[in-house]
């Protein structure tokens, strides 16, 4: 039903850029068209290192061309809150009218996005939101989909004949909202099930080969290690990847989709990734930034953008 209302959701915005486009009559003193023309938009991510970004990068850029707006991607080439600042306020130098932002931490970057807002800067949120108030957040419900990786996980090692044991998470970092709620939602699941003991997590900033030295720690220091989670794409590929290296012995599920999750999947080294949808994020993003810039509703305030479960192809 959620995916149902998206859709549909999906196709008014749509549906309600390309009015924007056309102009509503010949009548009117100057068309939308030419108005969306003189708009900026930006979109300021966590990094440019994830498959993740560059989706939701292709999604807002899909529809800025189709709505014939200015629009420029920008992020830190890692996660680094000083760069991500900058970036923003790089974005407010240059004249944008409206920046959709994920978020790395929400405290560092909040007085960033109210200085934006003091000098008539626009604010969406995807992915990640800052604590600062902003016209709308396009994001997965992290808690849910972690609980979801938590549940899938528990299967899989009934599967393998699992019923004690230890489970590892390899994470971001404390200070991301949407990798803390998703570690929150895993544990809830584990906790609820009783059977298996938490380790303390480990935070390797989406670093693939940080994540995998990590991985590689858990399973060569806990002998009864049956389960490892990654929380985004690089603790994820990480995980995967110390799996392999150790033939098997450990089940992995994580978070997010890319062409080397997909390769870990089809071997057996990872069981399940929990895939958002970035491309709806930027795609449904930019279509409410249109509609902001010209005084139109943009719809709900948080909208759920949805998340399902991959597995071997």
């Amino acid at each position: 039903m959620k995916m149902r209302k998206l859709i549909a959701f999906l196709l008014v915005m749509t549906m309600a850029a390309t009015l924007f486009i056309t102009g509503c009559s010949k009548d009117d003193a100057a068309s939308t068209s030419g108005s969306n023309s003189n708009f900026k938009v930006y979109l300021i991510t966590m990094d440019k290192m994830d498959q993740h970004w560059v989706s939701v990068d292709k999604g807002a850029a899909d529809m800025a061309k189709i709505a014939g707006i200015a629009y420029k991607w920008d992020a830190p080439d890692k996660k680094d809150n000083a760069k991500q600042i900058e970036c923003v306020n790089n974005a407010v130098a240059d004249g944008a009218n409206l920046i959709l932002l994920a978020a790395n931490d929400p405290v560092a970057i909040s007085t960033a996005v109210a200085d934006a807002k003091a000098k008539g800067v626009k604010i969406i949120y995807v992915d990640s939101p800052a604590n600062e108030a902003a016209i709308a957040t396009l994001s997965t419900d992290n808690t849910g989909a972690g609980k979801t990786a938590g549940e899938t996980l528990l299967k899989e090692l009934d599967a393998a004949g699992k019923t004690s044991g230890t489970i590892g998470i390899i994470g971001v970092n404390t200070a991301t909202n949407s990798t803390m709620s998703r570690e929150a939602g895993f544990r809830g699941a584990i906790e609820a099930d009783g059977r298996f003991t938490l380790l303390t997590s480990e935070y390797k900033d989406g670093d693939a080969a940080a994540s995998q030295e990590s991985a590689a720690g858990f399973i060569t220091g806990n002998a009864d290690l049956v389960g490892l989670f990654g929380t985004n794409e690089g603790s994820t590929v990480g995980v995967g990847n110390a799996i392999k290296a150790n033939n098997g012995g450990v089940i992995g599920v994580g978070f997010d989709k890319s062409d080397a999750i997909q390769d870990l999947l089809n071997d057996g080294s990872l069981k399940a990734a929990m895939a958002q949808n970035p491309y709806t994020m930027g795609y449904l993003g930019m279509a409410q930034a249109v509609a902001a810039l010209n005084g139109y509703s943009t719809g709900p305030a948080t909208i759920d953008t949805g998340v399902a479960v991959l597995a071997k192809k």
